[in-house]
């Protein structure tokens, strides 16, 4: 199929945003009922193809560091024109970043009874990553709001309580109370500068130091790291566990990658200190 014309991308950017903006205010939406209403309008595209573009827009708006829909996972490596046109609707709909902003700003309490059976998934695939270069000046929304909700106090602070239960349950059920009592909460007892979050214990008593990272959006969405921690990482590759939440507001699910930061992960310096 060939790529989507300039008029095609036009019909369903505005498509998706009204979605967008009900689904970051979790209000009830059906995904089927705009998509098909955009068949008549583009009568060259499936349904399949709607929704692959659909998911493309995700990762340009991603690649933005701006949220997207969570039924629409990111799919990388669109072509250029639809970066250009996200970036030229953002910058007629300005309001928008009052949603993205209290996106980012919200949290959700705690579920104190988790499905933990139900809450480990296998890490996404490998994805060669190609993010089309977009020039500073292009940008209309400067701030990047997925950095901005991970660095949400409080949704950090209840990602890491999750974890922290997730840890005590899987070693009590398999026999290691002992183990379990012996967890301990580093990053909320000690600070953030340690390098990690948690300290556990893996089931043959090893220490298992734990990065938590917690996102209410899916489990492509890039997450941020500082020099400390990914120094800290690689130092203790061997026992360093990465713990990814993803989709918190609705079911959480977590996946894990053991191993340093440098190997477990495609990475990209986004900040440099300068000093005389």
């Amino acid at each position: 199929m060939s790529h989507w014309s300039e008029s095609e991308v036009d019909l369903i950017i505005p498509v998706y945003f009204e979605m967008l903006k009900k689904d970051l205010i979790n209000q009830p939406y059906s995904k089927t009922e705009y998509r098909r209403s955009l068949l008549p309008l583009l009568p060259a595209r499936s349904e399949g193809a709607i929704e692959f573009k659909h998911q493309n827009i995700s990762a340009a708006l991603m690649n933005l560091g701006l949220p997207y829909i969570k039924g629409y996972l990111p799919r990388q490596n669109y072509q250029q024109l639809l970066d250009e046109k996200v970036i030229e609707y953002l910058r007629g709909e300005v309001k928008i970043e009052n949603t993205f902003k209290d996106y980012a700003d919200r949290h959700t309490p705690l579920n104190k009874n988790p499905d933990f059976d139900k809450m480990l998934v296998p890490p996404p695939e490998y994805e060669e990553v190609k993010e089309p270069i977009s020039h500073y000046t292009k940008r209309p929304i400067k701030i990047n709001y997925l950095k901005r909700e991970q660095y949400n106090a409080k949704l950090g602070y209840l990602g890491e309580e999750l974890v922290c239960n997730y840890e005590k349950w899987d070693l009590t059920r398999q026999g290691k109370k002992d183990l379990a009592d012996k967890i301990r909460w580093i990053s909320k007892d000690e600070g953030d500068g340690a390098g990690f979050d948690i300290l556990s214990k893996t089931v043959n008593g090893e220490d298992k130091y734990i990065e938590v990272k917690t996102t209410k959006l899916g489990i492509k969405t890039p997450f941020f790291f500082s020099k400390n921690e990914f120094e800290f990482s690689n130092r203790n590759s061997m026992n360093y566990y990465l713990y990814r939440i993803f989709d918190f507001e609705k079911q959480p699910k977590v996946f894990t990658k053991n191993g340093g930061l440098q190997n477990i992960c495609q990475y990209t310096p986004v900040s440099y200190k300068g000093y005389f």
